[in-house]
């Protein structure tokens, strides 16, 4: 099984959240913002609340190795 966060995601409108939520479930982040939005305006708007909860989660890292050379040549000197 593999071993996944929810975190939110570099590909965003606001702040990427939804992205984050597509990423997370492996759907097409369009189709979440989109249910996202009627969802909102269908329940008095409580869908900002729970975006902006959602908005507290870590940003998701992209990693391209650099650190990972870096602690190499400190360590191998």
């Amino acid at each position: 099984m593999e071993n996944k966060k929810l975190t939110r995601s570099n590909n965003r409108m606001l702040a990427g959240v939804c992205a984050g939520l597509a990423d997370y479930f492996g759907w097409d982040v369009t189709v979440v913002r989109i249910i996202y939005s009627f969802a909102t305006v269908f329940t008095a708007f409580s869908g900002i609340i729970v975006y902006i909860i959602l908005w507290i989660m870590p940003e998701k890292k992209y990693r391209d190795g650099y650190e990972d050379r870096m602690n190499d040549r400190l360590h191998n000197r």
